[in-house]
């Protein structure tokens, strides 16, 4: 791998961080249509700048980081239909895209400490 564009969890994390920029552009509720947008960017963030930290453990620590704030934008998301800021239809579909980038993170972070010395 060259480049953290061609991780696929990097590509689902993009792509699920649109998704919740277009589900809260109208939200007024700016607390948290901020934190949930700041924790689906930080999914991508940290997958992108652990690929790039030098050493497949620091890659690992960074990927945790991610899976994190993958689970965070998941929380959201159950508060996101409680308070009906978004329809069933959307609240299913973000929570699949979540636990599928979780399942491809912990598959990366799987194979990094298979296949390195840690």
């Amino acid at each position: 791998m060259a480049y953290f564009e061609e991780l696929s969890s990097w590509s689902l994390a993009k792509k699920l961080t649109i998704q919740v920029y277009e589900l809260m552009q109208n939200n007024h509720d700016y607390g948290f249509r901020e934190q949930i947008q700041r924790a689906a960017v930080s999914i991508m963030n940290n997958i992108a700048e652990g690929s790039e930290a030098g050493s497949p453990q620091a890659f690992v620590r960074y990927l945790y980081i991610a899976k994190g704030s993958c689970a965070e934008v998941r929380s959201m998301v159950y508060l996101c239909k409680e308070l009906n800021y978004c329809s069933e239809e959307e609240y299913q579909h973000l929570l699949n895209e979540c636990k599928i980038i979780s399942s491809a993170l912990h598959s990366h972070i799987k194979y990094l400490r298979n296949t390195t010395n840690f």
